[in-house]
């Protein structure tokens, strides 16, 4: 199947998922995520009209996204973030899924400062409690949350996670759980106006689970484009630090 068969294929599997959990399918965005997918690749997905890409490396992004089909857009950055990046991720990219520490929040408030702008942000929540993940521990977050207010430069629109990488659902879907849960404790207490609406969960083995739990935002590689040759631990350390700048 081509990638636009594979884009309705998923589509369709979203909106099955809203229709058992009682939510309407314009409420969930597929993002795909083009990590290691050549320029040539994510054209064919821009041609048949997607316009929601996400990146994990900014040296990635600099590169494929120069190129000229794919000029006009800017993808979203769902990667690891590490403070000496921040300057060319503002350039090169759209909203930021993934700010997880305060030495990220005041370096990215700094830079956005200088140049006079307001950058739309997701704030990364390590729900699952494994070392190997990064974002901010659940039990850190709302304290941290209320933290981030206090930059304007930040206009926080949501949050982010990934879940266990199980097949079995009764370990996957209780991360999406604590980050409902917590989405629902910050909308309640107002830290971000009414801007704040995403969550941003689920890949291509647990989106329909994340879709069931309130995703409003699911991040598809694989099931697009393919196997990839660089496996996911390229991208996501297995010892990965909490606080790496």
């Amino acid at each position: 199947m081509d990638v636009s068969g594979r884009i309705r294929g998923i589509s369709a599997e979203i909106a099955d998922a809203c229709g058992r959990s009682g939510r309407d399918a314009q409420s969930v965005s597929l993002m795909l995520v083009t990590k290691t997918v050549p320029a040539s690749r994510i054209s064919q997905a821009v041609q048949c009209g997607h316009r929601l890409f996400g990146e994990n490396k900014i040296q990635e992004v600099q590169e494929k996204w120069a190129a000229p089909e794919l000029q006009s857009l800017k993808p979203d950055f769902i990667g690891h973030l590490q403070t000496n990046k921040v300057k060319p991720c503002l350039d090169a990219c759209a909203r930021i899924h993934s700010v997880d520490r305060m030495r990220l929040v005041e370096a990215l408030d700094r830079e956005l400062q200088a140049r006079g702008e307001k950058r739309e942000v997701l704030l990364q929540v390590n729900t699952s409690g494994e070392a190997s993940k990064f974002g901010v521990p659940l039990e850190e977050a709302m304290g941290f949350a209320r933290s981030v207010k206090r930059y304007p430069t930040l206009d926080v629109r949501g949050l982010m996670t990934l879940a266990v990488f199980s097949r079995e659902e009764e370990k996957v879907r209780p991360c999406f759980k604590k980050l409902q849960r917590l989405f629902a404790e910050i909308r309640d207490e107002d830290l971000f106006g009414g801007g704040f609406r995403h969550l941003s969960m689920g890949m291509s083995g647990d989106y329909r689970l994340a879709v069931e739990e309130g995703s409003t935002i699911v991040r598809i590689g694989t099931a697009v484009f393919g196997a990839r040759a660089t496996p996911d631990s390229f991208y996501w350390p297995e010892a990965a630090p909490k606080r790496q700048g």
